[in-house]
């Protein structure tokens, strides 16, 4: 097993809105407190926080193959735009950031390669996840059965409740077999991401996937949730560290 986590908004420095583990820059937060925070996470996980690489996230389906070249240490603002991130260089950390999107780790243990997306909707809809783990396949040659896929804590099924836009970009990309994870409620519909995303990485081969069961939006006192704080609100993050193959 590779060092690797899903994050909570406890045990930080941070105050105010951003109260306590705030893992992200521009949402009113000092520079110092996030970084303490990132160093306080490196200690626990554990990683070099010299050989962090982070996303520019925009929902987008970009994923960035990195190597030690792309260490920035604890200041994320110069990454270019990415939602997922993977490397096979033994000793960088990957994080992503979310505060209800759906966050996904993969480890191949026989190259040693690793992988990190952050899957709001529109990454969902526009498979980052399979795209994540086929950067890992024609990057560094993974076997999508070996790949340890998991899925972190997101808003569930329970408050994530949409327009008829999402179930039908889906659709688009998914076929009928995803309307099994979508729940009509009136002129809504409610979404299971965790339960997308793990169809998308199994039509890919991937046999080995975990699911968190918590809800980001059901226990707002433990984790960021944009929905539940209206916007006001820290990020938290999956991160994980390349150990290096077999």
């Amino acid at each position: 097993m590779v060092p690797h986590g899903f994050t909570t908004r406890l045990g930080g420095v941070s105050t105010g809105t951003q109260e306590s583990l705030n893992l992200a820059f521009g949402r009113g937060d000092s520079m110092e407190n996030v970084e303490t925070n990132l160093r306080l996470l490196a200690g626990a996980i554990p990683f070099d926080p010299e050989k962090l690489v982070m996303t520019r996230q925009t929902h987008s389906d970009i994923v960035r193959v990195v190597t030690g070249a792309d260490h920035r240490g604890l200041c994320h603002r110069d990454y270019p735009e990415c939602d997922a991130l993977v490397t096979a260089d033994p000793g960088t950390a990957l994080l992503v950031f979310t505060a209800d999107c759906t966050p996904i780790l993969l480890w191949d243990p026989e190259t040693g390669a690793v992988g990190a997306a952050h899957a709001g909707w529109r990454g969902t809809a526009a498979d980052i996840a399979g795209k994540t783990l086929q950067a890992m396949v024609r990057t560094f040659g993974t076997k999508p059965e070996n790949v340890r896929a998991a899925i972190g804590p997101n808003i569930g099924i329970c408050h994530f409740e949409t327009d008829g836009d999402v179930p039908e970009a889906l659709e688009n990309t998914f076929g009928p077999v995803v309307s099994g994870y979508i729940r009509p409620q009136g002129e809504k519909f409610c979404i299971d991401l965790k339960a997308v995303n793990a169809l998308a990485l199994r039509r890919r081969g991937v046999l080995h996937v975990e699911q968190s069961e918590s809800c980001t939006a059901c226990a707002p006192d433990r984790f960021w949730s944009h929905r539940a704080t209206h916007g006001e609100r820290g990020s938290q993050g999956a991160v994980i560290v390349c150990g290096g193959g077999l």
